[in-house]
């Protein structure tokens, strides 16, 4: 099953993506600036051969919801992330909120 709603983080609208795939859970959360997303993200490739598209993305690792998603500490970031002061250990929703 795929879910997509909106939230509000500080009033501030963004997207939620969730999707059940056998023995795991797809997540991500993003605005028309960026996303964080699960451990699926690969944030190597996406600074290494994606980085010509300046992509402003963040992954945490072991979230099991939305919530989760949003109130973990990132694990890892793109370098265009940390251009915008999103750094290792920001939480998810701090995240976003560097990307309105």
């Amino acid at each position: 099953m795929i879910t997509m709603s909106p939230i509000l983080i500080d009033g501030h609208p963004f997207i939620a993506v969730s999707m059940q795939l056998p023995k795991t859970n797809f997540l991500a959360v993003m605005n028309d600036n960026g996303y964080i997303m699960c451990g699926a993200l690969d944030v190597a490739l996406l600074n290494e051969k994606l980085s010509d598209r300046k992509i402003i993305a963040g992954r945490a690792v072991g979230v099991r919801s939305i919530e989760q998603l949003l109130d973990a500490p990132l694990e890892s970031v793109t370098l265009e992330a940390e251009a915008r002061g999103i750094t290792i250990g920001t939480k998810g929703r701090d995240a976003m909120l560097k990307m309105m």
